[in-house]
This record gives structure tokens, sequence and C-alpha cells, in this order.
């Protein structure tokens, strides 16, 4: 059952294993995340996440979280339906500049867009709040569903058409203020893929602003099914996506293009520089020291939590299943009672649920060893926890490591101290 603490029993779960994933769909993290019950797939390129899979998704969106606002970011959420006039502001509503929008019109004329980025709804928003120099620098972020039109919606949760995103926005005076900013947040992402488990496999890489400015940087994943090309120079941990690899832009990072390695890359985040013109443009102006009036400085910075969860399956998978990372992991043991109907046992792992809390999921199923077993490989929490026909008169615990499949013999008192 559920508990207000979160603690689940594995015999209440709605969801089931299964076997096979649907034939029509080839990425490998969506195969994995649908055959274990944490993704329902919808249609192409959009999915509901169930309760293990939402668990993963908010410990994303924690660490997220705590690093956005260890940088000064300040939690908020936007609508995802678009007034088409605003966005005719920047000249961003036109498909020719724009390709991915999904557009409604209603039966009174009214005409709405669904939010793939929200630059314009947010700087529009703070006229508001921002008038003087003294009001600035401002950063505001959230965890908002985007809707991207995406025409290649075959890489499962890793490029969705209806995805989850941690955007943030800084506001500031000019130049220098806006550098401090944008440095401290690529110290912050960096961060972030090192919580989930991607920091060595993860590069600040020089890009193009795409429909956002002429120039950005991107955080690119190492992976062979990466859908970019960028080229890596590992000593000074830092990549060039291809699009942009020019004698310009390697002479500016001071690197030779024979120091540089080609490799396939997924891009989990991004950030961009947009000066003062797209303030210019919505009429977000403050006003100086000297009564001037100026228009603020803006910066962009994206975090794909969803994408990021796939990258994560896709990473870490072996052949029986997912590997989680313990710390965007469901539950960071999994529980599994091999005599369900034996008394004694049964009492031993209860209390040892009870005692673990929401650190576990507890398989109390009525099934075959061998049917826990293969789905604990496919689920892939970090820790399994084996109650068998020994352990109440042995009082010990085999503890199993999924990565590594290191076992270890643990008495309670041992297991709570690494809980």
């Amino acid at each position: 059952m559920f508990y207000t603490d979160g603690t689940m029993r594995q015999s209440q779960l709605f969801t089931k294993t299964r076997r096979e994933a649907p034939k029509d769909e080839t990425a490998k993290n969506a195969q994995l995340l649908i055959r274990a019950g944490f993704v329902h797939k919808e249609m192409a390129g959009v999915y509901a996440y169930l309760p293990l899979g939402l668990r993963v998704l908010e410990n994303i969106k924690r660490i997220v979280r705590e690093e956005m606002n260890a940088v000064g970011g300040q939690e908020m959420i936007m609508t995802s339906l678009q007034r088409k006039e605003l966005w005719e502001t920047t000249d961003r509503w036109n498909d020719a500049n724009v390709d991915v929008w999904f557009k409604s019109a209603f039966k009174n004329g009214t005409e709405v867009g669904f939010g793939w980025s929200h630059e314009e709804p947010i700087t529009d928003m703070m006229k508001h709040f921002i008038g003087s120099y003294r009001d600035l620098p401002a950063y505001a972020y959230q965890f908002q569903t985007k809707l991207r039109n995406e025409l290649r919606a075959k890489s499962g949760i890793m490029r969705g058409r209806e995805f989850v995103m941690k955007d943030m926005y800084s506001y500031t005076k000019d130049a220098v203020s806006h550098k401090e900013i944008y440095d401290a947040t690529i110290t912050a992402y960096l961060k972030i893929f090192e919580r989930a488990g991607l920091g060595e496999l993860t590069f600040l890489t020089f890009a193009s602003g795409g429909a956002f400015t002429e120039f950005s940087h991107e955080f690119q994943t190492l992976s062979p099914v990466g859908e970019d090309t960028v080229y890596l120079h590992r000593e000074k941990k830092v990549a060039i996506n291809k699009e942009v690899l020019t004698d310009e832009v390697l002479e500016k990072l001071n690197i030779k293009r024979e120091e540089l390695e080609e490799v396939s890359a997924v891009e989990v985040g991004n950030i961009f520089d947009f000066g003062g013109a797209k303030s210019e443009q919505l009429g977000l102006f403050y006003v100086d020291e000297a009564g001037k009036k100026i228009p603020v400085h803006l910066g962009s910075y994206g975090i794909g939590i969803t994408r990021l969860m796939g990258v994560i399956v896709e990473t870490f998978a072996d052949d029986k299943g997912m590997v989680w990372p313990e710390e965007v992991a469901p539950f960071k043991f999994h529980l599994l009672n091999l005599l369900p109907n034996d008394e004694a046992t049964v009492t031993y792992a209860d209390a040892l649920y009870t005692a673990l809390g929401d650190t576990v999921l507890y398989d109390d199923r009525d099934a075959r060893a061998g049917e826990k077993f293969g789905d604990s490989d496919l689920i892939g929490i970090p820790w399994r926890i084996t109650i068998g026909k020994d352990t109440v008169a042995s009082d010990q615990i085999e503890l199993t490591h999924r990565a590594t499949g290191t076992v270890e013999k643990l008495t309670q008192e041992e297991l709570m101290k690494r809980a």
C-alpha cells in the first residue's frame, strides 16, 4: 500500500513489469522504462510518468532545484498557453523562424500557442517587477511541461514532443553582472550532472544559438546513441559542436584541430546570452543611477529533466535492465522477501521494511524467486536486500550492489547504518 511517508509495497503497486517492450519502440531507454513500469507510451514522443518514474523525475528535480537555489534562483511556474501577439513582437511566432510550435485556433478567432520556451512571457511579466537598478539582479526558474512538434520523436524520452524542462532566466544590469550568473550557472550545471552520475561524461560545449541567439553553450553527454556530433578536447574538458567548428572558434578557444576527438553526444542542457535585445523588443527597461533608461540584460538556462532521465538509462543500463545512480534512483533499497508465506520471515521482512522507511521498495508479492530477482534487475534500484530461508535464524541479510553485483552479508544493525 501507499503510505503518507512515501514507502511502498510492490504487491500494491498498480503497475506491472513486462517481458517485452512495444514493437514500435526502438530506443533502449523507452523499452526498459516501459518494461519496468516507469512510463506509459501515449503516442510517439509522449509519455505518462508512472509512480516509479515520477520518483526518478522528482529526484532529478530536487538536485536541480538545490543547485538553482544555491545560485540565487527563485522558483515559480508560468502558463503553457502563449499569446500570439507577444511572440509576434519578437518575430518568433512565425513558423519559418520557429518550426516546433503547437498552435490552436478557437471559435472566437483567438489563436494561442503551447509553450516551447518562455523567454517572451517571463520577460513581459517582469515589466511589472523591474523598473529600477535597485530591482536587479533577478533570477527566476521553473519546472515546466514544454510542447514541441518534433519531427524525429524516435529516441524515447530523450526527444519528446511533450517533456519537462527546468528553465531559468536571469535579469541583470549589464554584461559584467550577467557574466557572474552565467559562470555560476555553468558551475552549477556541471555539479548537477556530477550528482546525477554523468559528470565524467558531460562536457561544456560551444554551440549555435539556433532560434534563441547567435551562439550558446551546451552541455553534451557522450553517448553512442547521441544525435549530435561534437569535437572533444578531453584535457581541457570542453567540446565544440560540429555546426560551429570553424577556425575562428578554434582560435578563440586556443585549441588546435588535431587535438580534437570526434564523438557522439546528447545535449542535456544549454545556456544563452540574449544581451539587451530581447528586453528591448519587449519593452523591459530599468532606470540606472544616472536616470538613464537601459534594456535589461537577459540570460536563459535550460536542462531537460525528462531527457536527462533517458540519458541516465541509456548510459548505465546493462543486459539485465536499468542501473540507477543512487541520488536519482526511485529508492535506495529493493527489499525482496523470498518466502512471502512464511510467518517468521514475513515478520522479519515487514519490520525491516518499516525501519528503512522511504528508502525502500518492498517486494512482498507471492511470486517465484526467479521472477523477483529478474524484476529487481530490470527496475535497477542500487541495492537489493534478499530475505531467504536462513535470514531469520542467522540475522545475516544478503545485500547486493546492482551496478557491480558485489554481495555482502550484514546484520540488521549493520544494514541500518547504511540506510
